[in-house]
């Protein structure tokens, strides 16, 4: 099969779950800090606090806090199951101040969680791989990853997750369905799915792997085009997309089209690096807009190396977040034209904080980011320029019309200049 119809074919078909890291919302920035202070989380107060956290709750907070520990001690002292799970509540409480703020990508992550994301953000995790969204009545696939084993189980991007080995998953919290797909490389887990337009549920069974996500990948394709699929916007993304556009390069690119179809987005640092690849130095790339009305303008840095050379990114339904923030700035910017399906439509911005004695970490929304002409695509997406849908057909025949069009576009570009 053609390399880049199998990544295509991947993003319609692999249904592997990349579970942590965006579930609940596609974060175009983790700007994680260092173990700030977090004692008020932990703290208790008034009637009678256990003693060993007791001390810890500021003095400002006792009356605040005063019911909380009341229904703490009511638990301890009258709930019917004992011994309780001090851990569980604590955790519990996190997530419900949080939930309580109406931001769905504003959220706890318990330490196993924690390292989910820290290692699949990496380049490598345990599960089935794909980017999730937990914030529905249940868990959907939204960018399913390459090379995964669930790749010839058939799922797609907007499956629903209704039950997991037998269990029907309404009502429970999409957390909590997630640790249930997330498992050990080897062993199995069977997804009934509610696929639009289909009238009765799909049972997949998977089993789980250690992936490995690739960063970016490319080739020169008839015509001198330059293909460059970026899968995500991780730590490594900055260094292996200027190894790729090097070597296309040098092997005689003369424009480039930018895969960014099911790429569920990343670090927010690495999405304006990646825009540099293909900006002038100094345009805008987006703004973000706090609460207290400060905005921080984000721009291109010096030293790309596609500044001046024409180029075509792909985006569909699964692209997001940082994908999003790049394909925006492009639009806008009029440095390329768009191919393919309205994106997912994230803006917002989250800063991922660890907790102290690696306890998890708090991930909360600091910002929303506008395009360089100052949209907003959160709840929207980018609408493209070229509008161009992958039929079922299309997928049976193996046929990639997206491309096929991103391809027409650009080669028009290159013999104009």
């Amino acid at each position: 099969m053609n390399k880049n119809l199998r990544y295509l074919l991947t993003g319609l078909a692999a249904g592997v779950f990349l579970i942590v890291v965006f579930s609940g919302g596609f974060a175009a920035g983790y700007l994680v800090k260092e173990n700030v202070p977090t004692d008020f989380l932990s703290a208790p107060t008034a009637p009678t606090p256990a003693p060993e956290t007791a001390a810890a709750t500021p003095d400002e907070l006792d009356s605040l806090f005063a019911p909380f520990w009341e229904s703490w001690q009511i638990v301890h002292d009258e709930y019917v199951d004992q011994p309780v799970d001090d851990m569980a509540l604590m955790q519990g409480a996190i997530r419900g101040m949080l939930n309580s703020l109406g931001d769905q990508h504003t959220s706890y992550m318990d330490p196993h969680e924690f390292e989910q994301a820290n290692s699949s953000i990496e380049g490598s995790y345990d599960g089935i791989g794909a980017w999730v969204d937990s914030t529905g009545d249940y868990l959907a696939i939204v960018s399913p990853m390459p090379g995964s084993p669930a790749e010839e189980a058939g799922l797609k991007p907007g499956d629903l997750v209704i039950a997991i080995d037998g269990e029907d998953m309404t009502g429970i919290d999409g957390d909590l369905v997630i640790r249930r797909v997330l498992g050990e490389a080897g062993t199995k887990v069977e997804l009934t799915i509610h696929r639009e337009g289909e009238t009765e549920p799909l049972i997949f069974e998977v089993t789980r792997a250690h992936i490995k996500i690739p960063s970016v990948e490319g080739e020169l394709l008839e015509g001198n085009v330059g293909y460059v699929h970026i899968f995500t916007f991780g730590a490594n993304t900055t260094s292996e997309l200027r190894a790729t556009l090097e070597d296309l390069l040098e092997q005689g690119a003369e424009g480039f089209v930018v895969d960014f179809r099911n790429n569920g987005g990343g670090y927010l640092t690495t999405a304006i690096e990646v825009a540099s690849e293909f900006l002038p130095e100094d345009d805008v790339v987006l703004y973000e807009q706090y609460g207290d009305g400060r905005r921080d303008t984000h721009v291109a840095n010096k030293g790309g190396l596609a500044t001046d050379m024409p180029i075509i990114l792909l985006v569909n339904e699964g692209s997001a977040s940082a994908s999003e923030v790049v394909a925006g700035a492009i639009q806008d910017l009029g440095r390329g034209e768009l191919v393919g399906m309205t994106s997912f439509g994230k803006g917002s911005v989250q800063n991922w904080v660890p907790l102290n004695n690696e306890q998890g970490a708090v991930r909360v929304t600091i910002a929303k980011w506008l395009t360089p002409d100052e949209r907003t695509i959160h709840g929207v997406g980018l609408e493209p320029d070229v509008v161009v849908e992958i039929t079922d057909e299309d997928f049976e025949a193996e046929l990639d019309p997206q491309l096929e069009k991103a391809i027409e576009l650009l080669l028009k570009k290159i013999g104009a200049e």
